[in-house]
């Protein structure tokens, strides 16, 4: 009897592959360099009376494109009793089309590769960046623009026709976007199907991705996203003598608690906790303010929405105007992480915000902006903060500056931290922690609005963790803003 790979053998396999049979790493990043100095696309702030299309409703004053697709800058009133700050009025992006973040996957020579395409967004700090194949709302791969198609949409647009790996709605930013989701697929095609590879993509294994992972601002947020939903846990990658490895009668191993009592736990907040998210006109949010170029809370913390005019080649309109979402300082993203029975577990936060559909969703131990809790006293900060930041330098298994999507966001620059709890000291659960093991996030990513997007973000890197821990000796990020 022929025996054929399980997929998380072939996933295994493709992940274990550094040096793929069409391409190595040093190859990948000769073409990436070459890509990223070629690259042309120019981003200049303007006041917003320079954009073209995007106009203040008389009345609302809600920032709108004309055609009433894309996405709208509007307010929200919000009230969560018995939080600190128990009520409270910020603009937010909406954005209610579901857009389309796929990657193709082939096989080459018996090794799963993944399309990935080298793009450039107007929000990137750093310019190019490696995004899913597809990466686009339903206004643009339904051309409201009036733009060249999207490269690869059909494969897609009827998954049904190839193998499908992973499909499921996932949420974005819930203190950004108002409800925003997206359809985060992994599509399959036969090694006998030609798939013409076009100008600014390359296929690259698993493994080179985990690889790029660990790199400051290589690997976009739609692409972690979406290579954090494969069907592939961390625990896979280890032996049969490690820790956390499956029992020999294959079953996964147990968790501190079991997902039933997960699902209860998470099912009980969303019942108990209140959220109210009301959208309003813009012209009703209090203590923002509108000038010529930003619109900025009073005490200039927070964010500012701002308007950028972009010209970029390769793309399917080269020249627009659009408003962005522009962070005021860095933030700090963190998996405490730890082993229970020999099982790896992180620490998770059942946390709330505004744009949610339900409630709270998974977040890491830790999601922040520190510089926000400055004129706070030290007892109002993030709980587990400082146990992030004064961590030991061995115990950091990583450390890397990542950007949020540069499609909405200018600048938006996160600090994404996996760190090792002191074994003689490790935290005690609250109300709103839990301690979950790696392997029952995985599994909750195949279902919609459990985990949020920063904790997609550290799941795909933790997964390059387990099978490459030398990825632990990448040094800290030397970025000032970004510093320990």
């Amino acid at each position: 009897m022929v025996s054929y790979p399980t997929q998380q053998e072939r996933l295994r396999r493709s992940a274990a592959a550094v040096d793929s049979p069409i391409g190595t790493l040093a190859g990948f990043r000769q073409w990436f360099g070459e890509l990223a100095d070629a690259d042309e696309t120019l981003v200049e702030p303007i006041t917003f009376d320079a954009m073209r299309g995007w106009t203040f409703q008389p009345g609302t004053l809600n920032l709108v494109h004309d055609s009433g697709r894309f996405f709208a800058v509007e307010g929200i009133q919000v009230r969560m009793p018995g939080r600190s700050v128990a009520q409270w009025g910020q603009p937010i992006l909406n954005q209610p089309e579901i857009g389309i973040l796929g990657i193709l996957a082939k096989e080459f020579d018996g090794i799963l590769h993944f399309l990935m395409q080298a793009k450039s967004e107007p929000g990137n700090q750093g310019g190019v960046q490696l995004s899913p194949t597809v990466q686009a709302t339903r206004s643009n791969y339904t051309r409201v623009h009036q733009g060249k198609p999207v490269p690869y949409l059909e494969y897609f647009r009827r998954p049904d026709r190839h193998t499908v790996l992973a499909d499921v709605r996932h949420s974005e930013q819930g203190s950004w976007f108002y409800r925003k989701r997206n359809r985060n697929m992994i599509v399959e095609v036969p090694p006998q199907d030609h798939v013409q590879v076009r100008e600014g993509f390359r296929w690259l294994t698993l493994g080179q991705l985990h690889r790029l992972l660990a790199e400051e601002d290589v690997v976009n947020m739609d692409a972690r996203s979406v290579l954090a939903c494969l069907p592939y846990s961390a625990l896979d990658a280890l032996g049969p003598d490690d820790a956390g490895a499956l029992p020999g009668d294959g079953r996964p191993p147990a968790g501190l608690h079991s997902t039933t009592d997960i699902l209860s736990w998470v099912t009980g907040i969303r019942s108990e906790r209140e959220v109210l998210t009301d959208l309003v006109p813009l012209s009703q949010v209090p203590q923002w303010s509108r000038s010529a170029d930003r619109i900025t809370h009073d005490t200039g913390r927070f964010f500012s929405i701002m308007a950028v005019d972009v010209r970029s080649t390769g793309r399917e309109v080269a020249h627009w105007t659009q408003p962005l979402l522009a962070p005021h300082g860095p933030g700090v993203v963190a998996f405490l992480l730890a082993d229970f029975d020999k099982v790896p577990h992180v620490l998770v936060h059942a946390r709330a915000e505004p744009g949610y559909t339900d409630v709270v969703e998974l977040a890491p131990t830790v999601q922040c902006t520190p510089s926000n809790y400055d004129h706070l006293p030290d007892e109002a900060a993030p709980p587990f903060l400082e146990q992030v930041l004064q961590a030991p330098a061995e115990r950091v298994l990583f450390d890397t500056a990542l950007s949020e999507e540069g499609g909405r966001f200018y600048h938006a620059l996160n600090r994404y931290l996996v760190v090792e709890a002191d074994p003689a000291d490790v935290p005690a659960e609250t109300p709103d922690h839990r301690w979950i093991a790696v392997h029952q996030l995985v599994g909750l990513l195949r279902h919609s609005h459990y985990l949020n997007v920063e904790a997609r973000t550290l799941v795909a890197c933790l997964n390059g963790l387990a099978l490459h821990p030398e990825t632990t000796s990448f040094a800290p990020t030397e970025d000032p803003q970004c510093g320990r």
